[in-house]
């Protein structure tokens, strides 16, 4: 790693979620196409008098349209020395650490059969309501647990 990498790391908003969502709500609407079409009325025809095929139509729009607008937002946090930084496109809010109170990670256990999914609560001089951090949210949720800790034993040592 070169000096700046050191200093400052950017972590994206993770969006296979919705890249995946939207490629399995195509296939299927293509799938439930071609199914009614070709085995139920015994020729193919385009159905456009199915329900099902419009509701399956607005879940890929939705998807789409959900897809195009995290794209647009582009979502990440910076961590550097000096404090995090969330921002999009169309703005940010940086925190330095002497606004940071503390740092609280958990984990939160969804179902008995998953795995538990880390988070940070950042508690800021600023705001009532902590800021909750889902590094599963996030590319590379491993370095960004490293960078969180780092950052939080800073501000240990800053508050003492």
């Amino acid at each position: 790693m070169n000096n700046g990498d050191q200093k400052r790391r950017i972590f994206k908003y993770n969006l296979s979620f919705y890249y995946k969502s939207t490629i399995i709500y195509f296939i299927v609407l293509i799938l439930y196409g071609v199914i009614r079409g070709e085995f139920i009325e015994d020729s193919f025809r385009l159905i456009t008098k199915d329900p099902i095929l419009y509701f399956l139509a607005i879940i890929l729009v939705i998807s789409v349209g959900a897809l195009v607008y995290n794209l647009i937002r582009n979502m990440y946090i910076e961590i550097s020395d000096e404090g995090i930084v969330f921002a999009d496109r169309f703005k940010s809010k940086s925190f330095k650490i002497d606004q940071i109170k503390r740092i609280k990670f958990s984990r939160q256990v969804r179902t008995s059969n998953s795995p538990a999914f880390r988070t940070a609560r950042l508690k800021v001089n600023a705001k009532v309501r902590p800021l909750l951090i889902r590094f599963s949210d996030f590319e590379n949720q491993d370095e960004l647990l490293l960078r969180m800790e780092e950052l939080k034993s800073k501000i240990e040592k800053s508050s003492v």
